[in-house]
């Protein structure tokens, strides 16, 4: 595929579906965003396919490169990192469209419009090669996120609606200014010259927290995080999935291509700050959703909670850490996407998000009920599920930097089970109280179709990761080395004393028994 511009390919199918869907009625608008979607999705696992994983090969793959003018232009590329998110956002999209094909009933044509270009966005952000490039598909990811919360949301949509635009506009700014400043010092907007450029670690602080104000606020990290809950809440079902599923995941993709790379040093004096925030965000956002009343709210609340175990991972210097921060947000983005189907598809039959108005749904709802299970064991961190491998992995590479950090991180696990547990048992046992639950019926195949294969893949990460983490694994690798110089030391003292010397050994093996004796005989 040497050649093909399939990365531009990946973006005009979404385009050119967006503009058809704005033309014609509303059945036909489904049918195209469908079409168009699972056109990606092939395209997506070609270029999996297709991807060289040896590691032996150039880092980035499937460039392209076309000047526009000045500095700026038309570059591409990816490399294992990327290829992931890229999987996660075409494999997530035709599900989004499919829990959208009934609920949604008024301007369907630009509503699929909108997820369509979201889709382009999302697919620029992971491939940009030129900074501002990068800087327009991130930001502009804002706008179609936007209408569909305002035009497409519940109640309070407008207030949801403006609150995430202004929270992850204002951030943005002070990355831009950085950008430039940048650009203007190095002398290039190219990415991966940038990532290995060595900015002067007195100016590299200011550029950090440029960019932290900016990824931040998109992870979302507490205490900037409260737009997510109201966001979460107000978007419809398949704009709460691919908030969750994508839109969070380009923070932390953030962090790894800008923040670590570019400004090492400032990364490993900030990196206690970032642990702070991470460890209140764990405790705090956990402790917020166990009180929770809606069911959108408790997994909007858990999500800021999981990204939390994210930022620590990434933020732990080493390749367990970053590649456990790697696996937690992919595995996140399928669990919290399908979290979010499983409130969409019993918010669909009784249109409320109240859990009290739901219980024993295991008895006539039982298809649900176990896919719903096994979601909520998934978003627990049960082994076997992806979850589980992506926290172990971060927990692991944390620890070797702080014992502390790590201790607090692992309450949230403790914690995550018991929210998922509590409102598990609140929606699907007890006894049915309100004849309207009791009345709704199991899933239908639409639905099925909708959440088997998340299932699927969740699995699959459980089982054998490996087919994950495997094309990241170089490219991880790369990141560490750049940021060994600067890391921090770690307080774990996992590397194993120097041996004692014959003598001292012996003689300790022979003061042994005497003093165990004198004991007993005291």
């Amino acid at each position: 595929m040497d050649g093909f511009p399939i990365l531009s390919l990946m973006m005009a199918v979404p385009m050119a579906g967006a503009i058809a869907c704005l033309f014609v009625g509303a059945n036909s608008a489904r049918w195209i965003a469908l079409i168009a979607t699972l056109v990606d999705f092939v395209l997506g696992m070609a270029l999996w396919a297709n991807f060289d994983q040896s590691g032996s090969g150039a880092q980035w793959q499937f460039q392209e490169y076309a000047p526009i003018f000045g500095k700026f232009a038309w570059a591409l590329g990816i490399d294992g990192i990327a290829l992931m998110l890229i999987a996660l956002t075409v494999f997530m999209m035709p599900i989004c469209i499919g829990a959208s094909w009934n609920a949604i009933n008024k301007r369907v044509g630009e509503y699929m419009a909108a997820f369509l270009f979201m889709e382009v966005l999302m697919i620029g952000v992971f491939t940009a090669q030129d900074l501002y490039l990068f800087y327009i598909m991130f930001e502009a990811g804002l706008i179609p996120m936007y209408l569909i919360i305002g035009i497409w949301g519940g109640a309070d949509r407008i207030y949801a609606s403006y609150k995430f635009f202004l929270y992850t506009l204002l951030g943005s700014v002070l990355m831009l200014i950085a950008m430039m400043w940048m650009v203007h010092e190095a002398g290039t907007t190219e990415i991966p010259v940038l990532m290995a450029y060595n900015f002067d670690p007195h100016v590299q602080t200011w550029l950090f927290l440029a960019f932290f104000a900016s990824f931040a606020v998109k992870m979302p990290m507490w205490p900037v995080h409260t737009w997510l809950p109201d966001a979460h809440v107000q978007a419809p079902t398949a704009g709460s999935v691919i908030l969750a599923g994508v839109l969070l995941k380009m923070g932390g993709y953030g962090f790894i291509r800008f923040s670590l790379p570019m400004f090492p040093e400032a990364s490993a004096s900030l990196a206690p700050l970032v642990w702070g925030l991470s460890m209140v965000a764990v405790v705090y956002t956990s402790l917020v959703a166990l009180v929770q009343s809606d069911m959108k709210k408790l997994i909007a609340y858990s999500s800021v909670a999981h990204m939390a175990i994210v930022t620590v991972g990434l933020f732990a210097f080493n390749q367990a850490g970053i590649e456990g921060a790697m696996m937690v947000m992919l595995g996140h983005g399928l669990v919290a996407g399908a979290l979010f189907l499983c409130v969409g598809v019993i918010y669909d039959r009784l249109h409320t998000r109240e859990i009290a108005r739901y219980g024993g749904l295991s008895i006539n709802m039982p298809r649900y009920a176990v896919l719903f299970l096994f979601f909520t064991m998934a978003s627990v961190g049960l082994p076997g599920t992806s979850n589980f491998v992506g926290e172990f992995l971060a927990l692991m590479g944390i620890y070797q930097a702080s014992t502390w950090v790590a201790l607090v991180c692992t309450t949230g696990i403790i914690l995550g089970a018991a929210y998922m547990l509590y409102l598990y048992r609140r929606i699907c046992y007890g006894e049915q109280v309100n004849a309207d639950a009791a009345a709704m019926p199991d899933l239908s195949g639409r639905e099925i179709w909708l959440l088997a294969p998340i299932a699927a893949v969740v699995l699959w990460m459980g089982v054998y990761p490996e087919s994950f983490l495997k094309p990241m694994r170089p490219d991880i690798r790369a990141l560490e080395a750049r940021l060994a110089p600067a890391a921090p030391e770690g307080d774990s003292k996992i590397k194993m004393g120097a041996p004692k010397p014959a003598g001292e050994a012996h003689h300790e093996e022979v003061s042994a028994p005497s003093h165990s004796a004198s004991g007993e005989a005291h």
